[in-house]
């Protein structure tokens, strides 16, 4: 049986972070230039005790609320996050306890970043058309302010934290579904978006906290996110145009076949010049990025939700969403929206 995409509800914190709040922070950032490369002119952020967890339960019980359906009828958790609220048990686990679901559920946490989002609907089409599940929660949540140091304008100045609960079931005769998917690896590209430390690799210690200033003035340790941003972005141009390519021959689609095109929000410099290497109509590009900030697996359904409100994603309309970063890994998928 085919799957589809029944419903999407986001959730972000209460705290608004402005360009204006960082500029008064550090006086030497350029945060007008920043703004007109980035896209993003605020950030949520949550508070000192609130996790993704916390965050994928919100959005949850919002999206439950909104379909009408009962919490008995979800059969596998899939939680995508790269900030989980402990190392053991799984925030999946968590959210099935403080929801009340179902003791018969799957449950399991997975961690791609910013391709988690297609990559769990990948594995949620799977379950649901192998007949393992019939309805799958995919919770992608991120707390990545919690990763950065607050001096390092390299990230600190994109990233926000928010999380998205997204619903997956069967779809029925001449309903919409979820099409073909591509996806990659390249753990080349493992140093390049990275936390050094705090694994069993590299555990915390003094010499892991100590901070150091880069070449361009950004303060960080080992236990703070560092982003090698031409790396990142070479590797985005280079590969997410071939997954586009690749996907769009599978199906057998023209580009004008597709109403919407909705990649992971990482900034606007990196979705225009997409669009471009991509030879994708720039008016085909959903952008939601300017008041959120890149919130990583929880980007598109975030950005799709937005669409979805302000009327320009509709039934009936063909999206090809793209998950680019961490890894690195790539994944892209086909949707109909209905």
């Amino acid at each position: 049986m085919p799957a589809r995409i029944l419903g999407i509800c986001g959730h972000l914190p209460e705290r608004i972070e402005s360009n204006e709040d960082l500029a008064r922070e550090h006086p030497d950032w350029d945060m007008p230039r920043i703004a007109a490369k980035t896209g993003i002119v605020a950030r949520r952020i949550v508070a000192p005790d609130e996790t993704a967890c916390d965050l994928g339960c919100q959005a949850t019980a919002k999206l439950l609320a909104r379909l009408a359906i009962p919490a008995s009828q979800i059969d596998y958790v899939i939680f995508s996050t790269q900030t989980p609220d402990h190392l053991l048990p799984s925030n999946a686990c968590q959210l099935q306890q403080r929801l009340s679901l179902s003791s018969h559920v799957g449950a399991l946490d997975i961690n791609p970043g910013c391709a988690g989002f297609v990559l769990g609907l990948q594995l949620a089409k799977a379950l649901i058309e192998g007949r393992a599940a019939r309805h799958v929660l995919l919770v992608t949540s991120e707390t990545y302010s919690k990763l950065i140091h607050p001096a390092d304008r390299t990230v600190r100045t994109l990233f926000g934290d928010g999380a998205a609960a997204t619903l997956v079931g069967p779809a029925e005769d001449g309903e919409a579904c979820l099409g073909e998917f591509v996806v990659g690896t390249d753990g080349r590209g493992r140093s390049a978006l990275t936390v050094p430390a705090g694994g069993f690799r590299l555990p915390h210690s003094a010499a892991t906290a100590a901070e150091s200033t880069d070449a361009q003035g950004s303060v960080r340790s080992q236990e703070h996110l560092f982003m090698d941003g031409q790396a990142v972005f070479a590797f985005t141009l280079n590969m997410v145009p071939r997954a586009i390519d690749t996907l769009l021959a599978n199906a057998q689609l023209r580009r004008e076949a597709i109403d919407w095109y909705v990649f992971h929000q990482a900034n606007k410099f990196m979705l225009e010049n997409l669009a471009k290497c991509c030879r994708i109509d720039a008016l085909k590009m959903v952008y939601h990025l300017a008041e959120v900030g890149n919130t990583v697996s929880a980007s598109i359904p975030l950005a799709i939700e937005a669409a979805v409100e302000a009327g320009r994603i509709r039934p009936g309309q063909k999206l090809l969403l793209a998950g680019f970063g961490v890894g690195f890994t790539w994944a892209a998928c086909l949707v109909d929206w209905g």
